[in-house]
């Protein structure tokens, strides 16, 4: 069978690099072995396996970073709590993208959202374990799949996890599931990224209100991964203090966080910013535990000068303008940050376009009865393999993906990112598609 890069070639880098059958492969191996393959066959790879921006950064944040390091900015440590630009902007925007209020006080800068989602996982594993406690185990609910290194951060910290595939649960059988875990678990709190990486279903008003209620009801914190942030492109959200908003479980409950990343919708991943916002309830709630073990009991303060403050003393000072000059501008207008990532729609629509007319499905396949928004990911499958059988063969193919089942997915299929997937690609991609098909 004739494969658009050797298959000789490709087997013996899988086998050099102990690959098997890829059910060991961390998505960096999968990465590493691309690289092998492009430098051994001269051929190009189609990278659509890392979820990394594609993007250009916006002028705004690099003059914003570069003047507040020209002023000096580098000499002094920054508050734990951020500065306060970061803070005033961060509950700007807020209120005019998603439509909520949050006190300045309560919007804390962390280093990147993978910190502040690390921060609230140990947060509640202190907050909510007591000695006393006769339901066992503090327990997070992740709805998944979802961002397989926040189930690790979990672990790193030995706070207990358990997981539920949307797949089979949309609306109010999603809503009577969670319910059925909670009543058999010691749930802290609940976890999930909208729209989801890597489906792209997106939770809408109805399912996030239940999912607050319960919040409410049994005293759990909802952490909502906000990293692509406005990206269902099915709504325009870009227009600052107007309907309609970015969906979010803030409007049902006073039990919540809400992460907010720089890596996606600012494209600024390699600065490491994201800003956690806190509830004004949730900050201000004390908590015995955390009285008892570490002279703090206010759950925000804990956060920011004890978490913050022992995890890297604060969010590097620069970045923290560059940030907030980008929500700054968008507030009043001058800068929408969703013009420039709508490109990744325009990619996942090509993408789609070209698998599912050549014999692949979609793993998670609507939203509610609705076609999914064109995005940053989407899931596909083909008939009479496993994913970890698609992925190890579309390698075969110069073509980059990852696997479902190292993400909560009890489902077979593979992710699609389409960040790095470029414009002069577009006919390379489709004819090793069509040959895939071919030999097939």
């Amino acid at each position: 069978m004739s494969t658009p890069l050797d298959y000789n070639t490709v087997t013996e880098a899988i086998e050099a690099m102990h690959l098997g059958d890829f059910s060991e492969a961390t998505i960096r191996d999968i990465q590493s072995l691309s690289r092998i393959l492009e430098e051994k066959t001269g051929e190009p790879v189609i990278h659509l396996e890392m979820g990394v921006p594609g993007l250009q950064p916006s002028q705004i944040a690099l003059k914003a970073e570069q003047e507040a390091l020209a002023s000096g900015c580098a000499t002094v440590y920054p508050p734990n709590g951020g500065i306060p630009r970061i803070k005033n902007a961060a509950s700007q925007f807020v209120k005019a993208f998603i439509g909520v209020e949050i006190d300045p006080l309560c919007c804390i800068p962390t280093t990147g959202s993978m910190q502040g989602t690390f921060a609230a996982f140990t947060a509640w594993k202190h907050a909510f374990t007591s000695s006393a406690d006769s339901k066992g185990e503090p327990t997070v609910l992740f709805i998944n799949p979802g961002f397989p290194v926040q189930t690790t951060q979990c672990d790193v910290i030995g706070l207990r996890h358990t997981g539920l595939d949307v797949h089979s649960y949309r609306g109010e059988t999603l809503i009577k599931k969670i319910e059925e875990i909670i009543t058999q678990n010691n749930i802290c709190g609940i976890v999930y990224s909208n729209p989801n990486n890597p489906t792209w279903v997106c939770f809408n008003e109805e399912e996030l209100q239940g999912i607050g209620t319960l919040a409410t009801k049994y005293d759990i914190i909802v952490l909502e991964d906000l990293a692509y942030f406005a990206m269902d492109f099915r709504r325009d959200l870009s227009h600052p203090f107007s309907a309609p908003y970015q969906a979010t479980v803030a409007r049902y409950t006073n039990n919540y966080m809400l992460s907010i990343s720089g890596s996606k919708a600012f494209s600024y991943a390699g600065q490491r910013i994201g800003v956690c916002c806190i509830s004004n309830a949730l900050y201000h709630r004390e908590y015995p535990t955390l009285q008892e073990k570490f002279g703090v009991a206010q759950f925000g303060n804990f956060f920011a000068n004890r978490l913050m403050y022992t995890f890297s003393s604060g969010t590097t000072h620069s970045v923290q303008h560059a940030m907030a000059a980008l929500m700054e501008a968008a507030c009043d207008g001058s800068y929408n940050f969703l013009a420039d990532v709508r490109e990744y729609g325009r990619r996942a629509k090509y993408l789609k376009e070209v698998l599912l007319t050549n014999g692949f499905y979609l793993v998670y396949d609507n939203d509610m009865g609705s076609p999914l928004a064109d995005g940053f990911y989407f899931t596909v499958q083909y008939p009479g393999m496993t994913d970890l059988q698609l992925t190890r063969e579309l390698m075969y193919y110069g073509i980059a993906v990852y696997p479902l089942d190292t993400m909560g997915s009890t489902q077979q299929g593979v992710r699609i990112c389409t960040s790095f997937f470029a414009d002069e690609q577009r006919d390379l991609f489709r004819q090793r598609i069509e040959t895939f098909k071919a030999n097939h």
